[in-house]
């Protein structure tokens, strides 16, 4: 590993490498902001697969997003070689699997920082730390901005909202709530099956939301979550709204309208905490302290007493207890929390 300085004044051009989900992503945009400032003239671009570049695509501080497609041998040799021709300065992968350790080392750059990952380090001359399970997804990104005294100030999410997104949300909710309603958003969204709460956990905390806070629920769901959505306005008997088929961006608008939202461990929790919606997150196999909502006008709730709780299972091994033997009352001492410190109720 070379221990050369970085000079800000020597970087023109930079590439932020960041594969995978859309949490992962919105994380990892807490780098943004810092980066700007460090490089207020430099080119930023940023390399995410395509359902993460919605929320990209838009933001003033990056100069263009780049498209990894994982299913095409040749557009990702394409992909290669126009990075390698683009001539970074830096490249930051945040993300350190084979392919992204082979675009990083490709690249080319003077710079190359990733995470000391066995059979990675060969891509990079700069490692960023070595232990990634002491801070939350996004601190991390920050501790590698620190270790070469990059600014780390900064601690804002980025979600480009479109103005189309923003008025198809608008219409939406002018159209099905009234003006004063109290609409909370449950998002039955979530990447893994053992991360996704139960239709019939969701519902019995949806029922007491409706009876204790005269709210109006909103069933916000994206492709793959068909039957548990559906199945979770059953449940509701009439008391739910189930929002259409949406885009990433329309999900985000409509989000954007709720007072708050309950969410599992998702894009949709990440995405409310970069567009400012308060977000409850329900957990169970992953760790919320380090994936959770980041921010302090957020809440999250575990089981964490149980043998099993954050076990990275994709699939449940046993009876879904971590979200099925999760108390109703605890989740509802989180959501009066929530309300309470946004000042969500006009007599709070």
């Amino acid at each position: 590993m070379k221990t050369e300085q970085i000079k800000k004044e020597n970087i023109k051009k930079i590439l932020v490498v960041k594969l995978r989900g859309i949490g992962d992503v919105i994380c990892s945009t807490i780098v943004i902001d810092n980066l700007r400032e460090d490089f207020p003239t430099a080119q930023i671009d940023y390399l995410v697969e395509k359902p993460s570049s919605f929320g990209l695509i838009g933001l003033k501080q990056i100069n263009n997003v780049l498209i990894f497609d994982k299913k095409s041998l040749l557009r990702r040799i394409k992909l290669a070689l126009k990075i390698r021709k683009e001539k970074y300065d830096l490249v930051f992968d945040f993300f350190g699997n084979p392919s992204s350790a082979q675009i990083t080392f490709f690249s080319n750059a003077k710079f190359r920082i990733g995470f000391p990952f066995r059979g990675r380090k060969y891509a990079y001359n700069y490692f960023g730390p070595s232990e990634r399970a002491k801070w939350h997804n996004a601190i991390l990104h920050l501790k590698v901005l620190e270790k070469f005294g990059f600014s780390t100030h900064h601690k804002n999410l980025l979600f480009a909202l479109d103005n189309e997104a923003k008025i198809f949300a608008e219409e939406y909710f002018k159209n099905t709530f009234d003006e004063n309603d109290f609409v909370v958003g449950i998002s039955t969204t979530g990447s893994w099956q053992s991360k996704k709460c139960d239709p019939e956990i969701f519902a019995d905390i949806a029922e007491n939301v409706i009876n204790k806070y005269s709210a109006k629920i909103l069933i916000i769901w994206g492709k793959g979550d068909e039957e548990d959505s559906k199945k979770l306005f059953d449940l509701l008997k009439g008391k739910s709204i189930l929002a259409p088929e949406t885009s990433i961006q329309q999900m985000a608008g409509l989000i954007s309208k709720c007072k708050f939202i309950i969410a599992n461990d998702s894009g949709p929790m990440h995405i409310s905490t970069a567009i400012g919606t308060p977000v409850l997150s329900i957990h169970g196999p992953t760790a919320p302290q380090l994936q959770g909502p980041f921010g302090e006008k957020h809440e999250w709730i575990n089981l964490p007493d149980l043998d099993c709780i954050v076990c990275n299972l994709l699939v449940c091994p046993k009876q879904h207890e971590c979200f099925r033997n999760l108390p109703i009352e605890n989740i509802l001492i989180k959501i009066d929390s929530l309300i309470k410190k946004n000042f969500l109720l006009k007599n709070e």
